[in-house]
């Protein structure tokens, strides 16, 4: 039997509505599948159980695609002058490096210490890959219904020279310092406050020459793009160095959980090399738990209200380095002119005289000046120092120099 022409054009008509409803109704953001589990939260913009963030949604205004809610950053509320913080260290080790330092040295801290390349230790990460950053990831998402106050994520070795001078590069006696009321007011801190290397201009996505001192550089924006991929690229990340920081337990919780596994599985995934992918990240912590693309906080405020360093001001603080500088240059020629001594000295009860002729030998007084040069400026810079302490012990001194107000009876 045939068909009218009225007919065929009604049912061609229904065929193409129904097509069209079924590409309309499959284009929509909550029936998109994701391969990483817990990632349906963040792809489809739905928040977890444990968002503390606000709805603020974007779209693609060409797709109308709905994507995931920025975190809502908000300052934290330091506990009452007197209260106890808990406090956990998350260290990533290998099976030979020794930690014994930290129970020795830190009795009071918890810790979560992974061993990267022993899948058989209570706690280790699903792949040795990416350094401290699969480590750091992992622990946000183990112990993410289980956090401290105050988590501390840090190297395994007891002296670097990336901590600061101030301690000796001494882990141990930067965390007995540490203020663990700045870090819930500022929810995330970076350990390290000198600014070099790091700040205030470092890292730049979009540059494709290589620079040999920052490999990963010309990879940022790559990474970038698939880290967040609904977020323009910065024309400048920046902060302190090295993949040291700490949180408040507000902070990490800021972030589902679902957006951690989002990023583990991107480093367990790329095809960046273990050392590059490592890297990337020591320069996107501050943006994940701040938002903010540079975070190079003044040296003197980091050291005043975040170690109890107080000298006064950027500009007393600049003083002090310059008087610590001189001290040290003039420690340097001291040692310069002991060494050409001894030599020449050598050289005379070697009877080496044609050796001797080339030596420069240290005027008379020269060395007693130089020591007694030494003594005083060491004696300035160390009076300055232990003033600056005393000072630290004040709330309201660090208050004053951090710019943050401050009424009696308020903590650190």
């Amino acid at each position: 039997m045939l068909l009218s022409r009225r007919s065929v054009l009604f049912l061609g008509f229904c065929f193409f509505f129904g097509f069209y409803l079924t590409a309309r109704s499959l284009s929509q953001p909550w029936h998109k599948a994701s391969q990483v589990v817990g990632l349906g939260d963040f792809y489809a913009g739905y928040p977890s159980s444990n968002w503390t963030g606000t709805f603020n949604h974007s779209y693609n205004h060409d797709e109308k695609t709905l994507y995931a809610p920025q975190p809502n950053f908000v300052p934290g509320i330091a506990k009452p002058p007197g209260s106890e913080y808990t406090k956990m260290l998350v260290v990533p080790r290998t099976k030979n490096e020794d930690i014994s330092w930290i129970e020795k040295e830190l009795p009071g801290w918890k810790t979560a210490i992974y061993v990267a390349d022993d899948p058989k230790a209570p706690l280790h990460p699903p792949k040795n890959k990416g350094h401290e950053v699969m480590i750091y990831l992992t622990y946000c998402i183990d112990f993410y219904d289980e956090l401290p106050d105050v988590a501390v994520f840090i190297h395994s070795h007891q002296e670097a020279w990336h901590n600061e001078e101030i301690f000796g590069g001494d882990t141990a006696e930067m965390l007995r310092r540490l203020s663990l009321d700045r870090v819930t007011r500022e929810g995330y801190m970076n350990t390290r406050c000198s600014h070099g290397p790091g700040c205030p201009d470092w890292m730049h996505p979009g540059a494709i020459i290589e620079d040999e001192s920052k490999q990963e550089e010309v990879m940022l924006a790559r990474a970038w793009g698939e880290l967040f991929p609904d977020e323009p690229v910065p024309s400048v990340l920046a902060q302190p160095c090295c993949a040291q920081f700490a949180l408040s337990r507000d902070r990490i919780r800021t972030i589902p959980r679902s957006r951690f596994i989002f990023y583990r599985d991107w480093l367990l995934q790329t095809d960046l090399s273990d050392y590059i992918a490592g890297r990337i990240w020591e320069y996107l912590w501050q943006y994940v738990f701040t938002g903010e693309p540079v975070v190079c906080v003044d040296e003197s405020v980091c050291l005043c209200d975040g170690y109890g360093f107080c000298f006064g001001g950027p500009a007393e603080y600049q003083n002090w380095r310059v008087l610590d500088d001189e001290k040290k240059d003039l420690q340097k020629e001291l040692e310069d002119w002991i060494f050409l001594e001894e030599d020449f000295q050598f050289a005379q009860a070697s009877d080496e005289l044609d050796e001797t002729q080339d030596l420069k030998v240290p005027p008379p007084g020269r060395k007693s000046q130089l020591q007694d040069m030494v003594m005083e400026k060491d004696t300035e810079v160390s009076q300055i120092l232990a003033a600056a302490i005393d000072r630290g012990k004040n709330p309201k001194y660090r208050a004053e120099e951090a710019g943050r107000p401050w009424n009696a009876g308020d903590s650190f």
